[in-house]
């Protein structure tokens, strides 16, 4: 069994970058082998579908870079193929005069990574917008719009069948071995397979197979996201997309309302510490992972600064009430019986040695070998331009 490319894990960033190997090498012969039994099965299929427009990245960084160029790869493919999506614009709205000052800053930000059209609006001007959502000042970012991830993935996964490249589903990778000449991936029900390049985008498990090969100082901690949707009755009081001001601590956005394509109307995501990588609901628990977690020397530095914040997450997941005050902040009118519980998505979190989450991208590569180690939101949006990234490393 030999291949020019193994690809491990197929979610939308490893079918975007099959999609590109395809495009610059098409007479390669290549391999995606995923342990569940279809594509897009987790951070991938679980997320809020929204499309980026990459306001709050640092200028220059990955995600910034990586955002930007994704969105008009995304919105080509999107219109190519008839894909629904909508470009609704969406507003970040301040509440204090602390969130103001970052508003302020995130408006800047937005400026730098070239958005065009922001625009700062005032307290009466939110209601023009967003008619039900308090505020003392937003931005308008017009870039920013929706779809649905799983039929980009599916797209994506019919023409990469049809252009002869090879799935191999409900398999797991065991190992990855680097010889002199090529590498050798191992799984649990198949012989060796040879290849010129292992391309490891295996999201909440990535760490595990990049440190076969790499010394790494990071680990993955899974964040559980959960939603709460709106009853069609209480769906009139979002129009679009609201978002609070993030924590600059975090790279999570904080808790929002998200219209969905079919109009359905959803809030969330928070971010709660997950007892298992695949942890989508509490009762969900992997003990070996949660130990592994939990003595990992750089998650306990991270509850040490923050567990205060971790505190409140935990007591935001198990109280209905406390999950609605964070919305009644946006859209003080909401009420209890306007909302029900939805569905979670888990994060793939990389967490440094140190404590601290990494705010980027992270990609290392080294013998043939690729590890995508750290791409969480805005993950999507930007995958086909993770994916010619990723092409663009691969030596002739």
């Amino acid at each position: 069994m030999n291949y020019d490319f193994v690809i491990v894990g197929a979610g939308i960033v490893g079918l975007s970058t099959a999609y590109s190997l395809v495009e610059k090498h098409p007479k390669s012969k290549i391999i995606i082998i995923e342990k569940e039994k279809t594509f897009s099965s987790h951070q991938s299929g679980n997320n809020s579908n929204v499309i980026h427009s990459g306001i709050y990245y640092k200028p220059g960084s990955s995600k910034a870079i990586n955002c930007r160029k994704g969105y008009a790869l995304l919105l080509n493919f999107l219109k190519k193929h008839d894909i629904s999506h909508d470009i609704c614009g969406k507003i970040i709205v301040a509440n204090t005069e602390d969130e103001i000052d970052q508003l302020m800053i995130l408006f800047e930000r937005g400026k730098k990574n070239r958005l065009k059209n922001l625009k700062i609006l005032e307290e009466h001007e939110i209601k023009k917008y967003e008619p039900y959502v308090k505020g003392l000042k937003a931005i308008h970012v017009p870039q920013a719009g929706i779809t649905d991830y799983k039929l980009v993935s599916k797209k994506i996964y019919e023409i990469l069948k049809h252009k002869g490249v090879e799935f191999k589903f409900n398999t797991k990778v065991l190992n990855i071995k680097n010889e002199l000449r090529y590498n050798k991936v191992f799984t649990d029900s198949s012989p060796e397979i040879k290849c010129n390049y292992v391309i490891n985008v295996a999201g909440l498990y990535s760490d595990k197979l990049a440190k076969l090969n790499f010394k790494i100082d990071y680990k993955i901690i899974p964040f559980r996201g959960e939603y709460y949707n709106l009853k069609p009755s209480a769906s009139y009081l979002v129009k679009n997309l609201i978002y609070p001001v993030p924590n600059p601590k975090f790279p999570f956005l904080g808790v929002h309302f998200t219209r969905r394509i079919n109009n359905s109307i959803e809030s969330g995501p928070n971010a709660v510490f997950a007892f298992s990588r695949e942890g989508y609901r509490k009762s969900i628990i992997n003990f070996k992972e949660l130990f592994e977690s939990i003595t990992y020397i750089g998650f306990l530095k991270l509850i040490k600064l923050y567990w205060k914040d971790g505190f409140k997450e935990m007591y935001r997941s198990v109280s209905k009430q406390a999950y609605l005050k964070s919305l009644q902040k946006l859209i003080p009118k909401i009420k209890i019986d306007d909302i029900y519980s939805g569905s979670a998505g888990v994060r793939a979190q990389a967490v440094k040695s140190n404590g601290d989450m990494v705010d980027d991208f992270l990609i290392i590569s080294k013998n043939n070998i690729i590890n995508v180690c750290n791409a969480p939101s805005p993950a999507a949006t930007a995958s086909f331009a993770i994916g010619e990234h990723i092409t663009k490393l691969i030596k002739k």
